[in-house]
């Protein structure tokens, strides 16, 4: 289980440490930065992917993802005694960001590149990465350490051994040195993120695939745009908790059962609903009913990740079904580590009454804090140097 992200130069994410616990709930106003932290933690994820660099391409660049603010701001500022003003920098530009867990923990520090020739000269470098053991990094917990193009691997007796000289500066070692015997905390480090799942705003419009017939294969976890909807219920019943299937669709519509319908290997869902005479199928159902359908399929999967983060899951739903959202979600958190950004009271008020941990995010000076973090302990966090 993670026990804190930390974040540094990304967006208005200037410097923050979140703590987490098994079900967290991270909330706050429009602007607050709740999205910059939803994109920063898949950008972790993308390490583990190999698809860091190409990521932050697809914001805009290292440029347009950094803080724009000035590199610290004093206390006489924030008193509002002198203005915002920018200052010779101390730090290399950087964008860091990295995590703990119960048991390893890691980070990575991307900055600009060297001057060259290069039509790539935007692109940025990894110019850190650390892996360690336990909550805190520090030299002796380090056991793997890469800067610039060198990784070292700490081997048993304690000494560091060279894993490569060479790693190219837009790889990460998550991908390139992952050996399971020389560095096997790096690919159960590798394999336990790639593990992690995020689910933002499936499609519900007419032409939503979850609306659409599929060829139905066992779908033991749902896909990212819902297409295997149907396939992902008919799993859950047949290798997963079917009672859980259907106490969860009841609770959100009482008297309902759903079904699935086999034409040539092709699935459809079918809704049977109170009051009428013929179930409905996935094309007739409302946009809140099927996006709570396919919450249901994400949330009772098969397969529990160590990790699932869900991005506004209250989108589309009628404030009625929040209350059950929430019975649903804190039920997933008896089996995976979840996440829940949203600025939905209804939803809030039901998370809260299942014992989340709850980090309300606010902006000053166009930097995101957590609110009331001087009247909390926050876990201790190091960046180490280049």
């Amino acid at each position: 289980m993670l026990t804190a992200v930390a974040i540094s130069n990304y967006r208005s994410l200037r410097s923050i440490v979140v703590p987490l616990q098994n079900l967290n709930l991270v909330t706050g106003a429009n602007g607050s930065g709740k999205s910059s932290f939803y994109r920063a933690l898949r950008l972790l994820g993308d390490t583990a992917q190999g698809r860091v660099v190409p990521s932050l391409a697809r914001e805009g660049g290292l440029q347009s993802t950094l803080w724009a603010g000035p590199e610290s701001i004093s206390r006489s500022v924030r008193r509002r005694e002198y203005p915002v003003e920018g200052a010779p920098r101390e730090q290399p530009v950087n964008l860091r960001m990295g995590f703990s867990s119960d048991d390893l923990g890691y980070l990575i520090d991307l900055g600009l590149p060297s001057p060259s020739t290069s039509a790539f000269s935007l692109d940025p470098e990894i110019k850190r990465e650390c892996i360690w053991h336990g909550p805190l990094l520090r030299p002796a917990s380090t056991l793997v350490d890469r800067q610039g193009p060198l990784v070292r691997i700490r081997g048993d007796d304690g000494n560091w051994k060279i894993a490569t000289k060479n790693l190219a500066v837009f790889d990460s070692m998550m991908t390139h040195v992952a050996d399971p015997r020389n560095a096997p905390e790096t690919l159960l480090l590798r394999e336990s993120i790639r593990a992690w799942r995020f689910y933002d705003h499936f499609r519900t419009d007419v032409d939503a695939p979850a609306r659409l017939s599929q060829i139905g294969t066992r779908t033991p976890i749902l896909g990212n745009d819902g297409a295997d909807l149907a396939a992902a219920i008919e799993t859950i019943r047949e290798i997963g908790n079917p009672d859980a299937l259907a106490a969860a669709v009841s609770d959100a519509f009482p008297e309902s059962q759903l079904s699935i319908t086999n034409s040539g290997g092709r699935f459809t869902l079918l809704m049977k609903q109170h009051g009428l005479l013929r179930p409905l199928d996935a094309a007739e159902l409302s946009d809140g009913t099927l996006r709570y359908l396919l919450w249901i399929a994400a949330l009772l999967t098969p397969r529990p990740p160590a990790l699932m983060v869900l991005n506004e899951p209250e989108t589309s739903l009628h404030p009625d079904l929040l209350a059950a959202l929430a019975r649903l979600i804190a039920s997933a958190a008896e089996r995976s580590q979840i996440i829940v950004v949203t600025h939905a009271a209804g939803l809030i008020t039901a998370l809260l009454e299942h014992r989340c941990n709850s980090i309300t995010l606010e902006k000053s000076f166009g930097e995101t804090r957590i609110a009331g973090s001087e009247d909390r302990i926050l876990p201790a966090w190091h960046w180490p140097s280049r």
